[in-house]
């Protein structure tokens, strides 16, 4: 199945009026898709703690849903990057936004049988379309003008998928989280039919949410389907890589970013699936405290992104993105031996200053690839499979551990230490 489309294709050159205002409209289209995927995974973060309750699950069993998501960006990598070869941005965007649809929908059958299975069909099918979104929302960002400032413009998209970090958990406390916890010698001891309606009523309270994105999502999807949107063809020069998906693996910087994504993913999926939890044991808070702080935590995320792009434009990606990653290693030691408020406080300094990892690591990954950029791109999303399986781990090391949530956030210290390696060395464009 193909989309018509009226896009024109038009070379990105700098200095030229292709980078003035011709381009603005499709840059604030492609704005609105980085908050539409940012409300999907922030309500990750929400749904973990929620259907472990809903669903009566352990901490390994909650992080499926971040493995059903991530596992299709790996999954979805490839076909993807070859739908955006053929069809181009515009049909690329309109098909994502459809799949991203039809996992929404998906979540009322799955709530109406309280079938966790059924929530991790949906959840995958929404990251296959978030794949799509993705591969060709980022580059497609990224070449939307002049090529050295590229890093600027997808930290400046970027940072709207900040501000649904923030928005996203105060909507899944407002609508999906009841306050209402049991423990389990409290939910032996009710009546059978007590026990089944109260858990029925926690898993009905993700319907109105994901109804309504699903919605957004079909409107946006016939928006840009009639919207004139430009094929922008990214620029040429002597670094282009004009070989197969595999040949454009050769560039080295490509390849260390594909490793500093899966890390940084990974880390910043287990921060924030376990935030509430975290911050309910080592802070003290209730269910609904936690899940606003978590919108605090997403404030910090947006901040982070507007003040890194306007840092960028007088230090470098690779040092913001070196030093970042560094403050971010020490709060995860705050967070792994401090205590009450003070892990709280590293939790959301985490949120500000990874705001701005993902599409930094992205821009110097895709840097002079020329006719590769799509490939690159590929891979790069490809590396978001970190998120399905570093949570996981996490997840395990707590469960082993009787429960020790500080304890489990040695796995994103690890992360961020190769993401310090990424910034200072890895980022360098030499062949391999």
């Amino acid at each position: 199945m193909a989309f018509a489309t009226n896009q024109e294709s038009v070379s990105a050159k700098p200095g030229t009026e292709n980078t003035g205002n011709k381009y603005l409209v499709p840059f604030i289209l492609v704005c609105s898709l980085f908050f539409l995927w940012g409300m999907a995974h922030n309500l990750d973060s929400i749904l973990i703690p929620h259907l472990k309750k809903a669903c009566q699950l352990n901490n390994r069993q909650s992080t499926l849903v971040d493995t059903a998501v991530f596992m299709a960006y790996f999954l979805m990598a490839i076909p993807a990057g070859a739908i955006l070869k053929k069809w181009g941005y515009k049909s690329s965007i309109v098909l994502g936004l459809l799949v991203f649809a039809v996992g929404a929908f998906l979540f009322v059958p799955a709530a109406n049988t309280r079938a966790y299975e059924i929530f991790l069909v949906a959840l995958f099918i929404i990251g296959c379309g978030l794949t799509i979104l993705e591969t060709a929302a980022n580059p497609y960002a990224a070449v939307l003008g002049d090529a050295k400032t590229a890093s600027t413009r997808l930290n400046l998209a970027a940072s709207f998928n900040g501000l649904a970090a923030m928005v996203a958990p105060i909507v899944g406390t407002m609508f999906i989280l009841s306050g209402k916890e049991y423990t389990p010698d409290q939910l032996a001891a009710m009546p059978d039919a007590t026990r089944m309606a109260y858990l029925m009523e926690e898993a009905a309270s993700v319907k109105v949410p994901y109804i309504v994105l699903g919605s957004v999502l079909v409107l946006i999807a016939i928006l840009f389907y009639f919207m004139h949107v430009p094929e922008v063809k990214p620029q040429s020069d002597d670094t282009t890589s004009k070989g197969g998906f595999f040949d454009v693996l050769k560039h080295r910087h490509l390849s260390w970013a594909v490793v500093a994504q899966f890390f940084y993913v990974g880390a910043q999926v287990c921060v924030t699936s376990f935030f509430i939890r975290m911050a309910q044991k080592g802070g003290g808070l209730d269910e609904h405290t936690a899940g606003y702080y978590l919108g605090v935590y997403g404030f910090l995320f947006m901040a982070g992104r507007f003040v890194g792009t306007a840092l960028l434009k007088f230090i470098s990606s690779q040092a913001l993105l070196s030093l970042y990653a560094v403050i971010s290693v020490l709060l995860c030691i705050v967070a792994i031996w401090g205590d009450g408020a003070y892990v709280v406080y590293a939790l959301g300094g985490l949120g500000f200053f990874m705001s701005i990892m993902f599409p930094t690591i992205f821009a110097l990954g895709i840097n002079n690839l020329g006719e590769g950029t799509k490939a690159g791109s590929s891979w790069i999303i490809m590396a978001i499979v970190g998120g399905a399986i570093l949570p996981y781990i996490m997840g395990t090391v707590i469960d082993l551990n009787n429960d020790d949530i500080q304890l489990g956030y040695s796995v994103p210290l690890v992360c961020f230490l190769v993401i310090v390696y990424y910034g200072m060395k890895g980022y360098k464009p030499a062949k391999t």
